[in-house]
């Protein structure tokens, strides 16, 4: 997509409502309910993040993710995590081809958008094949540098009952991810349409609603819109405020956390601000639109002790306190 397309910053951003609005329409189709984690998918993807998807089996986080590419345009596949799965399962590697030269053959990782499926499931080794593709959207194998197609977007999901087996993702590998997002159970009345919709005969085929470099022209689009200092020192403060021991640390803080969330933490709280915004048919975010993507950025970033979880202080309350 040309920039000239559209004259004005205002004119684009009032396009990427319109468009926002027919992809949630389009994804509603097949996702009942979900509202909220939809949002959260999507202001990820157009933030240039990652997203972490917590929730029980059943609740059609891989068909979302599916649902998303297909009305996106996007090329999308699914590696499933398994303890004896290698680096080179997701990353691909070198074969001796027929004329005896040494042929790099890719591997899953090399598409728009990957589903990590139960990434807790591989031992770190495995785990941390995704870190350099996650940050510098490139990926190294045997000396050689290969770039990934843009836009590129990892969604890995967690399932938070069954932990027999199950290996603790490395910090480093938590703070790649722009968002820690809840999927819960459906209402009574979503779970009712769901069943309606799935038990039949019927199947949709989705429109698509955009392409690829339509995604990227969004994309650059948020992070030109401009942000007021207040907003700007309010996401900096709140971060400050959730490091044990920092002077703008509360009682709380001090007394529940053995550590709070690192400067990505504020990156991500101002870009995601700008794409709620956005979202919302406004050209600048302000305090409101920090703190409507401040849980789902905080949740893996702050570490409880053992005093919160006697006392029953969920890293919801103590991020709710702070805000």
């Amino acid at each position: 997509m040309s920039e000239n397309q559209y004259k004005t910053e205002v004119e684009a951003v009032d396009a990427f409502v319109k468009r926002y609005q027919d992809l949630t329409a389009e994804i509603g189709k097949v996702i009942v309910g979900q509202d909220e984690v939809i949002k959260n998918v999507l202001i990820s993807i157009f933030s240039r993040g990652h997203c972490l998807l917590v929730g029980v089996p059943g609740l059609a986080k891989t068909l979302l993710v599916s649902t998303i590419s297909e009305s996106l345009g996007l090329d999308f596949n699914r590696i499933q995590f398994t303890p004896d799965l290698m680096p080179s399962d997701i990353i691909g590697s070198e074969i001796l081809d027929e004329s005896k030269n040494f042929k790099f053959v890719k591997g899953p990782l090399f598409a728009n958008i990957i589903l990590a499926d139960e990434i807790n499931r591989t031992p770190p080794k495995t785990q941390s094949a995704l870190l350099e593709a996650m940050q510098e959207r490139t990926v190294t194998a045997a000396g050689h540098q290969y770039k990934l197609a843009e836009p590129f977007f990892v969604l890995a999901t967690q399932n938070p009952i069954e932990q027999e087996g199950t290996y603790p993702l490395p910090e480093a590998q938590l703070d790649r991810f722009m968002f820690n997002v809840w999927v819960d159970y459906p209402k009574y009345e979503e779970e009712l349409a769901i069943v309606k919709n799935t038990t039949g005969d019927k199947t949709l085929v989705l429109d698509k609603i955009m392409d690829a470099d339509e995604i990227n022209y969004f994309q650059q689009l948020i992070r030109k819109l401009p942000v007021a200092d207040n907003v700007l020192e309010y996401a900096v403060k709140l971060v400050n405020s959730t490091r044990p021991g920092n002077k703008m640390a509360s009682d709380i803080v001090n007394s529940y956390l053995s550590w709070g969330a690192g400067p990505r933490a504020s990156q991500y709280l101002i870009i995601g601000a700008k794409c709620h915004a956005a979202i919302n048919g406004k050209y600048s975010p302000d305090i409101e639109d920090v703190q409507a993507v401040a849980e789902p950025i905080l949740r893996h970033r702050i570490v409880r002790n053992y005093k919160a979880e006697a006392d029953g202080y969920s890293i919801e309350k103590i991020i709710n306190s702070l805000l």
